[in-house]
C-alpha cells in the first residue's frame, strides 16, 4: 500500500479545509506571494492524493524553504519579530501539507494549524473573528479524529465532522468554567503589536491639517459607559494630549509634559463623573478621559498636563475605570518657568496676528474680556468650518485669520492660542475627541476617529486653567450634534468611505442593525477581552466578600483542580475498565429486551437469543433480526466495525417495541 493511503481520506479532506479556513483571515496582512504559494501547494497535494504527482525530493524541500525564508525577509525586512514570524509560521503550515506522508506528519500539521488560528487573534480579536475561528478549529478537530479512524470509516468525512462538533459542544461548559474561575495572569512575555492592528489616531504633534485628515476615518477610538445618565454631548471633551510648543508650523508637546514627576496641583470641586472606557489599540501610551481624571489602572498616572498615561503603549484593547471632576480647579498657581513655556512663540512670523493681539491687549486689559473678544471675533466674522481649508502660506495663522477664514478645529484652536500668547495670556492647545454617538440602548457612547477635536486652555491667577472652544463660535452644531451635521452643507462627511454604514444613519433598519452589532462587540470587549486580573478579583470579591487576592487565587486553583479531577473520573470511568464498543452496544440490546421480559440465558449465544426473541415478539422480529445480523457480521465475520449501524438498529428496535408489553415467560 502506498504512503498516501496511510492518511485516511476524511482526515486529508478536513486538513485541506482547515488550512484554507485558518489562512483566510491572514491574507489581509500577508505578503502577496503567499497566495500563489498556497494555491500551488494545494494543487500539488491534491495531485499526490490522485497519484498523478510525487512527493517533493529533499532538494525540492530545501529550495522551497529557502524561497519561503527569502520571501519573508524581503517582504518584512526581518525574520525576527511578530510580522516575520507569522509569515514563516504560515509558510511552514503550507509547505508541510505537500511533504506530509504519515499520520505523524498529519498530527504535526494539525498542531501547526492551531498555532495559525491563534496568531490571527494578534491582528483582530473582535467578536466576529472569534466566532469565525470556531470553523478552522472544528475542521482541525475533524482532521485529528479522522486520523484515528479505521479504513472502513475513512470515506465518511461528515461523520468525523459531527463528532468534532459534538466534542466542541461538550467542551463549551468546561471552557466557560475555566474562563471565569482560572486565575487571570499577566503575559509571560510581551509581543510587539502588528503594524496592521492599531489605528494610531492622534499624534504627539499637530499641524492644522492633521485632525482634518483624521476626521475622514470612521475607525472606532473607544467606548465609554457611565454610572447613571450620559452627560450632554456638549460636555464630552475627551482629553488626550496638550501641546505647548509651537515652531511656526506645528504644535507639539513640551519636554516637561513628558517627564516624570509629581502630578499637577488641582482641587476637587463639584459632583464627580464615574465611567469606564474600553479603548481600542492605538500603539500610543496615552489614555482618554474627561477633565480632570483619576484612574486606578495599574501602571497609569496623571501627567503634569492633566492627561492620563501608561508606561506601555496600547497594543490591545484595554478596559479601565475613571473618575472625573469637570468643575475641578486646575493649577491656580503655576511656576514662572511653566508660564514662560505657555507664552512661547517663534521670534518672527505672522505679523498681522501679532499686531491684532497687541491691539486686544491694549483694548481689553482683563484676561476674560480679551478671551471673549477673540471668541466673538470668530462668531461675528464670516469664518467657515470645513474639511477643505485650501493651501496656506508660510504665515499660516495670518492666512487663516485674515484671508481664507476657512478651517477645521485645529485651525481655530491653534490660531486662538497664538493670539492669546501674543497678547500675554498663557495658553495651550488640547487635543482629543469631542462628543460621541450614544448607543440606542443608552448604555454607552462610541467615539470614533472623526470625533477628533482640538480646543484651547488659558490660565489666570487664582483661577487656574480654563477651557474654551473657538470652534463652537463658528459651528455650534459640531459640538451639539456632531461632525456629520456640521458638514451637511459641504457634503464632505466620510466622502472617501461611501460604503460606511455611518453615512446612512437616516435608514432606520440599517442603523438599528449597526447599533445592535456594536452593542454585541462592546459586550465582547468589556466582559471577555476586558476580563483580566482586576476584573476577576472584583467579581469574586463581590460574591465571596473582601478576600485577599492570593487566598482567592489559591482557592480557585485548588477548586479548579478538584473539579477537573472529578470531571476526568466522570468522563473516563477508570473503575469500569475499557469495554469493547460492540459489546457495549450488545449489552444495551440485552437491557432493552430485558425491560420487556426477555432475559439472555447463561451460555446463550447472540443468534440463539435473537431467534428466541423473534419468536416471543413476532411483530418486532425484523428489527431484532436486523440488529443481530449486523452484530454477527461485524463481530465474527470480519466485516469492518460500524458502530453507527448498530446504534441505528437499536433505535429502530426501540421504536418498534410498544410502551406497554405483558411480561413474557422464559
Amino acid at each position: 500500500m502506498s504512503a498516501v493511503h496511510t492518511i485516511p481520506r476524511a482526515s486529508l479532506t478536513w486538513l485541506l479545509v482547515a488550512q484554507s479556513l485558518a489562512i483566510l483571515p491572514h491574507f489581509l496582512h500577508l505578503p502577496p506571494w503567499m497566495l500563489p504559494l498556497w494555491l500551488a501547494c494545494l494543487a500539488w497535494r491534491v495531485q499526490i492524493f490522485r497519484m498523478r504527482a510525487g512527493y517533493p525530493t529533499a532538494w525540492a524541500k530545501v529550495g522551497l524553504v529557502v524561497l519561503a525564508c527569502g520571501g519573508a525577509y524581503f517582504s518584512r525586512g526581518s525574520l525576527v519579530g511578530l510580522d516575520g514570524g507569522v509569515v514563516l509560521l504560515i509558510a511552514a503550515f503550507i509547505l508541510k501539507m505537500v511533504e506530509m506522508r504519515s499520520q505523524r506528519d498529519a498530527l504535526v500539521l494539525v498542531f501547526l494549524g492551531f498555532f495559525v488560528v491563534v496568531t490571527a487573534y494578534l491582528f483582530d480579536d473582535g467578536l466576529l473573528s472569534a466566532l469565525y475561528s470556531l470553523l478552522p478549529i472544528t475542521a482541525l478537530l475533524a482532521a485529528s479524529i479522522g486520523l484515528q479512524q479505521s479504513a472502513a470509516t475513512a470515506d465518511r468525512p461528515t461523520a468525523t465532522l459531527r463528532l468534532a462538533a459534538t466534542l466542541m459542544a461538550q467542551a463549551l461548559p468546561l471552557m466557560l468554567l475555566l474562563f471565569v474561575f482560572f486565575p487571570r495572569m499577566g503575559p509571560l512575555w510581551s509581543l510587539p503589536v502588528p503594524n496592521e492592528k492599531g489605528v494610531t489616531g492622534l499624534s504627539d504633534n499637530m499641524s492644522p491639517g492633521d485632525i482634518a485628515e483624521l476626521s475622514r476615518s470612521a475607525e472606532l477610538a473607544f467606548r465609554a459607559s457611565f454610572e447613571g445618565e450620559i452627560p450632554p454631548r456638549r460636555e464630552l471633551y475627551w482629553r488626550a494630549l496638550t501641546f505647548e510648543h509651537y515652531d511656526g508650523r506645528r504644535w507639539s508637546q513640551a519636554y516637561t509634559a513628558q517627564a516624570s514627576g509629581p502630578p499637577p496641583a488641582w482641587r476637587k470641586q463639584g459632583a464627580p463623573l464615574r465611567y469606564s472606557i474600553v479603548m481600542q489599540p492605538s500603539t500610543q501610551p496615552w489614555l482618554f478621559s474627561l477633565d480632570i481624571a483619576e484612574t486606578d489602572l495599574e501602571g497609569a498616572r496623571q501627567m503634569s498636563d492633566f492627561r492620563l498615561q501608561r508606561r506601555r503603549p496600547m497594543d490591545r484593547s484595554l478596559l479601565y475605570r475613571v473618575t472625573s471632576w469637570p468643575q475641578a480647579v486646575r493649577e491656580s498657581g503655576v511656576p514662572a518657568q511653566s508660564l514662560r513655556r505657555d507664552l512661547q512663540l517663534p521670534p518672527q512670523g505672522n505679523p498681522r496676528s501679532r499686531a491684532w493681539a497687541a491691539e486686544l491687549q491694549t483694548r481689553y486689559p482683563q484676561v476674560p474680556q480679551r478671551v471673549q473678544a477673540v471668541l466673538e471675533h470668530f462668531n461675528r466674522e464670516p469664518y467657515v468650518y470645513t474639511l477643505r481649508p485650501g493651501e496656506s502660506g508660510p504665515d499660516d495663522i495670518d492666512t487663516f485669520l485674515f484671508d481664507t477664514r476657512r478651517g477645521f478645529c485645529a485651525h481655530y484652536a491653534g490660531a486662538m492660542t497664538f493670539v492669546l500668547r501674543a497678547s500675554g495670556v498663557p495658553a495651550r492647545v488640547v487635543t482629543g475627541y469631542q462628543g460621541g454617538e450614544p448607543n440606542a440602548s443608552g448604555k454607552y457612547v462610541q467615539v470614533r476617529q472623526f470625533d477628533a477635536h482640538a480646543w484651547v486652555e488659558y490660565w489666570q491667577p487664582e483661577v487656574g486653567w480654563t477651557s474654551v472652544d473657538p470652534t463652537f463660535q463658528v459651528a455650534p452644531e459640531r459640538i451639539e450634534l456632531g461632525l456629520e451635521e456640521a458638514l451637511a452643507a459641504e457634503g464632505s462627511f466620510l466622502e472617501e468611505s461611501p460604503l460606511s454604514p455611518l453615512r446612512y444613519r437616516n435608514l432606520g433598519w440599517l442603523n438599528a442593525a449597526r447599533m445592535a452589532w456594536d452593542e454585541l462587540n462592546y459586550g465582547w470587549q468589556r466582559w471577555v477581552l476586558g476580563y483580566q486580573g482586576d476584573q476577576q478579583l472584583e467579581f469574586f470579591q463581590r460574591w465571596f466578600g473582601g478576600m485577599d487576592a492570593r487566598v482567592l487565587a489559591s482557592g480557585l486553583v485548588g477548586g479548579g483542580g478538584l473539579a477537573l479531577g472529578l470531571l476526568a473520573l466522570l468522563l473516563f470511568k477508570p473503575w469500569q475498565g475499557r469495554q469493547d464498543p460492540q459489546v457495549r452496544l450488545f449489552l444495551r440490546f440485552e437491557r432493552l429486551l430485558a425491560r420487556h421480559g426477555l432475559h439472555r440465558q447463561a451460555g446463550e449465544g447472540p443468534r440463539a437469543f435473537a431467534e428466541r426473541a423473534t419468536r416471543a415478539l413476532p411483530e418486532q422480529a425484523t428489527a431484532i433480526q436486523a440488529f443481530a445480523d449486523a452484530y454477527e457480521r461485524q463481530r465474527y465475520a470480519g466485516q469492518a466495525v460500524r458502530p453507527h449501524e448498530l446504534k441505528q438498529g437499536l433505535r429502530r428496535l426501540r421504536r418498534a417495541l410498544p410502551w406497554r408489553l405483558t411480561r413474557i415467560e422464559r
